[in-house]
């Protein structure tokens, strides 16, 4: 008599580290930052200005790691690395936390005005992280499939412009709600709730290109690594 074992089947490897990074600027530029103000501010008593620059320096130094490590100019990597860089040192020196706060927008808006760029331009810039993720990590099949579909496939190209201009507009929309909310509310309103903007911007861009680009890509794909009779 034969026993069988049920077991788990873990997440594939690429889908792991497709979710992992995608998770970092999460944490390293939003939750870790938010986390700090406020324990320097309300637990240590720092000044709003001296808290905002202290808590900027993380994401500066993630920015720089990306560079170093991957050994090439990655170009987010930099716009946010001469963003993080230009809003520090303006708003050290006028001493205005607004301008402070302000400039965590101007980089979302920069990405997004230069995502859009890319879309009209025929390149679009999202996706470079949209491939690893629609061919499971660089499941080679799935790779072969992406690029013939890339080249003949209009309808494919299309979905693949749709999910940076949704992209680009969402951080647009963002950016200027952020900006909006600095030069309006008290900073240490600000901090958090620039956070849940940014969220709310992620979690509608994901839904509206999981139904217009991500969902039909990945059934393009299927089709092509596995037709049908």
């Amino acid at each position: 008599m034969q026993t069988q074992t049920l077991t788990t089947t873990p997440a594939p490897a690429g889908e792991r580290r497709a979710l992992a990074q995608s998770l970092t600027p999460l944490v390293v530029d939003a939750l870790v930052p938010m986390a700090g103000y406020y324990v320097l501010t309300d637990g240590f008593g720092m000044g709003t200005v001296a808290a905002l620059a202290w808590t900027s320096v993380l994401p500066a130094l993630r920015s720089v790691w990306s560079l170093v490590k991957d050994r090439r100019l990655n170009g987010l990597a930099t716009l946010m690395l001469v963003v993080n860089a230009v809003g520090l040192a303006l708003s050290t020196v006028t001493g205005d936390a607004r301008l402070m706060l302000a400039k965590d927008s101007a980089g979302s808006g920069a990405i997004g005005a230069a995502v859009l760029v890319s879309v009209f331009a025929g390149r679009p810039m999202m996706t470079a992280g949209l491939k690893p993720w629609i061919t499971k990590g660089g499941d080679p099949a799935k790779t072969a499939a992406w690029d013939r579909l890339s080249y003949e496939s209009a309808r494919f190209r299309r979905a693949e412009r749709r999910f940076s201009l949704v992209w680009g507009l969402a951080l647009l929309t963002e950016s200027t709600s952020r900006v909006v909310a600095a030069y309006t509310l008290p900073a240490h309103t600000v901090v958090w709730l620039g956070n849940v903007l940014a969220g709310a911007a992620v979690l509608v861009a994901i839904v509206v290109t999981g139904a217009v680009a991500v969902d039909p890509m990945e059934k393009m794909v299927e089709a092509e690594v596995t037709p049908s009779a």
